[in-house]
């Protein structure tokens, strides 16, 4: 496994050793020891989630402001551009963002630490996200950042107005949401 810290060195790219020939691929996509020494830190998974979205979907940017939730992402089927924002007051990469693209065809996956508001918009026909958490999912902690916001400047990778659901639609601007210390 080959990890790379990004700009934000929190967030870490994870390239897993992938071992294919004609017959197809196999690739260890989690180990609990890599992943702690790639990262450094040693949070343990408690829920796994999938999705699936047609192209031109732009889910986030999400984050609990209670029960904060780290998240390894990647792309099952398709690919993304998965953006993390750095919403931690404190932090010296406050107000940053990092992204890339993760598909199946590339088997990237991103470290998002707590901390961050993750989101990211489907590049291909029809993506399957997966992503690990390190804390439940809380519906009353949930908080949105709106994706164009204009102090982020975020380069989407994308074309054209994303398909956005309503929630998704009413994220507030940084300078209005809740934020981490």
């Amino acid at each position: 496994m080959k990890a790379t810290r990004l700009a934000i060195p929190d967030v870490v790219l994870i390239e897993p050793k992938v071992f294919g020939d004609e017959r197809g691929f196999f690739f260890e996509s989690f180990n609990q020891k890599a992943f702690n020494e790639a990262t450094g830190t040693n949070h343990q998974f408690v829920q796994d989630n999938h999705s699936r979205s047609r192209q031109g979907v732009l889910r986030g940017l999400h984050y609990q402001i209670q029960q904060p939730q780290g998240k390894l992402v990647r792309v099952a089927q398709g690919a993304v551009f998965d953006v993390a924002v750095d919403i931690r007051k404190s932090s010296p990469t406050f107000g940053k963002w990092v992204g890339e693209v993760l598909s199946a065809d590339n088997h990237r996956q991103l470290w998002v630490p707590p901390g961050f508001a993750h989101g990211f918009v489907v590049l291909s026909e029809t993506a399957e996200f997966l992503y690990k958490t390190t804390d439940y999912y809380a519906p009353v902690h949930e908080r949105c950042i709106a994706w164009d916001d204009a102090t982020l400047a975020i380069d989407w990778h994308f074309e054209g107005t994303p398909n956005l659901s309503i929630k998704d639609a009413q994220g507030l601007g940084l300078a209005k949401a809740d934020l981490f210390s």
